[in-house]
C-alpha cells in the first residue's frame, strides 16, 4: 500500500521516523512508551553500590545519560566505556566535566577490555554485551559486577508484527550464567522478568524502531512497512494501546578475596 501523501498518519509517522536520537534518550517519547517494573531496581542497587565503591566502570554508557542520574554518588576514579562512534563523543562531552574518563571500547561477548587487572571494585553494565572473563580480570578481589539485561526475545512480539523476527533469541539468562560459570566470578543473584512495554501511539512505534533497529533488522522504514503500521494503527483504535512483551535479566556477582 502506498499512503496518500496529504494522509495525517502518514505524516505523522515521517516526522518520527526523521527526528533525532541521541544517546540512549527516549525523552521524546515520555508519556508515549510505557514500561511496566521489573520486581528489582537496576537504579537503587547500581547506586547503593557506586555509594560505597572507591572505583568504578560503566561498560557501554551510551551517551552517558544514565550513568550522570549517580553524579552524586560517584566514586572519584570513574571510568566509562562505549563502542558506537557518535555516542562516545557524546558521553565524552558530557562526562569530562565531571572528572569521568570515557574509552572507546567496543562492547562485544569476546571484547578484551583496556584496562589494568584488578582495577575496579565495582562494574555496573545496562543492556551492554560484555566478556566475562575480561570483567573477572580487571575487577579487585572483592569487586562486584551488576547488569542488567535485555533477553533475546524481549518484543519479539513487535518484530513478528512486522514480518521479522528478532536477531537474538538465544540470550537468555541461563547463556549469561554459563558464560559467568567459566569464570570464578560467584553470582549473588540471577532473576528473568516478563513485563509488558505499552506504545500510545504509532508513530511511537516507528521512533522506536528507528532508534532500536535490531528490533526490525530487515531495514524498518515507513515507506516499506506502511501495511504493518496500518493494521497497528487499527489495533490501536480497537484496543487503546499496543502492549507487546518485555523480559529483563538481572544478574549480581562478586569476585571471591
Amino acid at each position: 500500500m502506498t499512503g496518500n501523501g496529504s494522509d495525517p498518519l502518514l505524516k505523522e509517522w515521517k516526522v518520527e521516523e526523521i527526528a533525532p536520537f541521541t544517546g540512549w534518550d527516549f525523552c521524546r517519547l515520555s508519556g508515549r512508551l510505557i514500561h511496566d517494573t521489573p520486581p528489582w531496581s537496576y537504579e537503587k542497587m547500581a547506586r547503593e553500590l557506586l555509594s560505597s565503591a572507591s572505583s568504578a566502570l560503566d561498560l557501554g554508557t551510551g551517551g552517558g545519560e544514565r550513568l550522570l542520574e549517580f553524579k552524586d554518588v560517584l566514586p572519584a576514579r570513574t571510568t566509562a566505556t562505549e563502542g558506537y562512534r557518535r555516542n562516545f563523543v557524546l558521553a565524552k562531552n558530557r562526562l569530562r566535566p565531571f572528572g569521568i574518563e570515557v574509552v572507546e571500547c567496543n562492547d562485544s561477548l569476546e571484547q578484551e577490555l583496556p584496562f589494568k587487572d584488578e582495577k575496579f571494585d565495582l562494574v555496573i553494565n545496562r543492556h551492554t554485551a560484555f566478556n566475562a572473563s575480561e570483567v573477572e580480570r580487571i575487577l579487585t578481589p572483592g569487586g562486584v559486577f551488576l547488569t542488567q539485561q535485555v533477553d533475546g526475545s524481549n518484543l519479539a512480539d513487535l518484530s513478528t508484527a512486522f514480518g521479522d523476527a528478532q536477531p537474538w533469541p538465544f540470550i537468555t539468562l541461563e547463556f549469561f550464567l554459563e558464560k559467568i560459570r567459566a569464570t570464578d566470578l560467584v553470582v549473588e543473584m540471577a532473576e528473568e522478568w516478563t513485563g509488558r512495554t505499552i506504545f500510545k501511539d504509532v508513530g511511537a512505534i516507528v521512533y522506536y524502531l528507528k532508534a532500536v533497529p535490531w528490533t526490525v533488522p530487515q531495514s524498518f522504514s515507513v515507506e516499506k512497512h506502511e501495511v504493518h503500521l496500518r493494521k497497528l494503527q487499527r489495533r490501536l483504535e480497537q484496543d487503546g494501546e499496543l502492549s507487546f512483551q518485555q523480559k529483563l535479566l538481572m544478574v549480581k556477582t562478586g569476585k571471591a578475596e
